[in-house]
């Protein structure tokens, strides 16, 4: 006889034996989004990254009550950013952004060699390696 396993306990064991899945799960989740069922997806990988990790382990660093993790994994959990942003950090991860497309706009890079910000990321470094 087969014995089968929930889909959720079989992620959460992979998740467990392998923590940088867990980055790849998440990011595969936010990049489906817009997606049919994709909020709802996300909700559950990051339940499932929670409990890989320990649900109370995840809360504490996270600093939230452990019911209140629970409350915004669910299926009807009102996800705001700063609680993303806080799930995320308690389990050791962050919120990243990528261009959707290789040329936004006009096709000009965001920050170009030129660019007032790469210049006074330029002058800051020469700054710091003069002291």
């Amino acid at each position: 006889m087969n014995s089968t396993r929930p889909h959720d306990d079989a992620m959460v064991e992979l998740l467990r034996e392998d923590a940088a899945f867990a980055e790849e799960y998440l990011a595969a989740s936010l990049e489906a989004i817009d997606e049919p069922d994709g909020r709802e997806a996300l909700l559950m990988a990051l339940r499932q990254v929670a409990q890989a990790q320990g649900m109370d382990a995840v809360a504490e660093r996270a600093g939230m009550q452990r019911e209140s993790l629970y409350r915004a994994q669910s299926p009807k959990g009102n996800l705001t950013l700063k609680t993303l942003l806080a799930i995320l950090n308690g389990a050791g991860l962050r919120l990243t952004v990528t261009r959707t497309s290789p040329n936004p706009g006009a096709g000009d890079p965001l920050i170009t060699p030129n660019s007032s910000i790469a210049r006074r990321t330029i002058m800051s470094d020469n700054e710091s390696h003069e002291r």
